[in-house]
């Protein structure tokens, strides 16, 4: 009955939530000045023509003289059956159709490896805190440090400049090879090969995130007295160090990870950037540059819809971990 009570209380929140984000969505772009209609012809100056102006709004779907309510209303309908208007940008491209194409490039890299960092620093955090009065846990301390001191797209500079520019060992940009067409296992491999750079960028920056944050829980942990007695019953070490002190240091780990995963659908926005890789993050870029504000409101509903998403699942997978958040 509490599980259940549990779950009522988490889909409750998430659906509250998600109604102010979408309000939020909703109110920003109309603060601004003018409408869609007039914000795009504006770059051929101020003497546009009334009609043509009244042209692109009916081009659009843009209706200046409903009301608040009613549009707020038909925002909802269209959010739910996925029609986000035309990108400015790419027009007369539909928004749905430019993240379609955006999307899966996003998942792949960004997903794949924040998933990678938070295993691999997860482990060594372990071993960190394990190991936090040896040479080699201080070493990793300093090592993690460093790593996190060091800023996105300074490191993906360095990473493109050295790797890409000076020894000319991969591409410089575009997320598989433009100059030849290809199809099946070759233009697999060519996706591998254009993503190791910023995928190398995206795991070595974060890591030593991963890494503090799972060694300083285990530090915590480790002076519980449970531990203490887990060592004078004379139970083998590893066994302590994954089943006692990893496993109940890994939850703050876990919540930090739901959290990344949200954010995944955003891309790494600067990284994204100096590679040219043409995921979600590049594209919020380019859409803010162009005021295109039926794709950044399209893109902003996505990355609230999976951070949401991701802290629910978090919350079930803590539950399940540890019962006493049931209540």
């Amino acid at each position: 009955m509490r599980g259940l009570k549990y779950v009522a209380n988490r889909l409750f929140f998430f659906v509250i939530t998600l109604f102010f984000a979408l309000t939020i969505n909703f109110i920003l772009p109309r603060l601004m000045p003018g409408d869609p209609a007039e914000r795009i012809l504006s770059r051929f100056g101020p003497n546009v023509d009334e009609k043509a102006i009244e042209a692109m709004r009916i081009a659009l779907g843009v209706e200046k003289d409903k009301n608040l309510l009613s549009q707020f209303v038909d925002y909802l309908k269209n959010t739910i059956t996925g029609n986000f208007g035309i990108s400015y940008l790419h027009y007369p491209v539909p928004v749905s159709q430019v993240l379609r194409n955006s999307i899966p490039w996003t998942l792949g890299l960004v997903g794949t490896s924040t998933i990678l960092s938070f295993l691999l620093g997860t482990f060594l955090g372990i071993y960190a805190g394990w190991n936090r009065d040896k040479l080699s846990g201080s070493a990793l301390l300093v090592f993690s440090l460093s790593l996190r001191a060091i800023p996105y797209f300074w490191l993906a500079m360095i990473i493109l400049y050295i790797f890409g520019y000076k020894l000319g060992w991969f591409p410089l940009s575009n997320a598989y090879s433009t100059t030849e067409i290809l199809t099946g296992f070759s233009l697999v491999l060519s996706v591998i090969y254009h993503a190791i750079l910023p995928s190398i960028t995206l795991i070595v920056a974060s890591l030593g995130s991963w890494i503090l944050t799972m060694r300083n829980n285990m530090v915590s942990v480790l002076s519980e007295d449970f531990i203490t007695l887990a060592e004078a019953k004379g139970l083998d070490e590893r066994y302590i160090m994954v089943h006692y002190a990893a496993r109940n240091a890994i939850l703050p780990s876990i919540t930090a990870f739901g959290i990344s995963l949200g954010f995944v659908v955003s891309g790494a926005l600067l990284t994204e950037i100096v590679y040219s890789y043409p995921g979600v993050g590049y594209q919020l870029y380019r859409a803010v540059l162009s005021q295109d504000f039926p794709l950044i409101q399209a893109i902003f509903f996505f990355i609230s819809l999976s951070v949401l998403l991701a802290n629910l699942i978090m919350d079930f997978v803590y539950a399940f971990l540890d019962p006493r958040v049931r209540g």
